[in-house]
């Protein structure tokens, strides 16, 4: 076994790890390639195209808004996501740091 002084980022590697969860799932991976394909799109025409139960849907658009995965607006009585491309970079730079320094040692 290999002694590494690696020093990990505790907050960086929780958000990550809370953002992989996250997209671990098929479907909620699914649904945000189809918000990206959109740019922003309400949540009517996701599970509709889609062909999803609206309450399925609506569980696993919780579970990436609480990641902060998407983001949401509202336009009257419709919610529009979008894909929080911000964050998700951030996730990758985190793993990627936390690779390269594995790969130093």
């Amino acid at each position: 076994m290999r002694n590494t002084n690696v020093k990990i980022d505790g907050e960086n590697l929780h958000t990550s790890s809370e953002i992989l969860r996250a997209l671990a799932h098929p479907l909620r991976m699914q649904i945000l390639e189809f918000i990206d394909e959109h740019k922003s799109i309400n949540v009517n025409k996701i599970y509709n195209t889609l062909k999803l139960e609206q309450s399925i849907t609506s569980q696993h658009l919780r579970i990436l808004r609480k990641a902060d995965i998407v983001t949401t607006s509202r336009e009257g009585k419709f919610i529009h996501y979008s894909v929080n491309y911000g964050k998700i970079a951030h996730v990758v730079n985190s793993i990627n740091n936390f690779l390269e320094k594995e790969e130093e040692e």
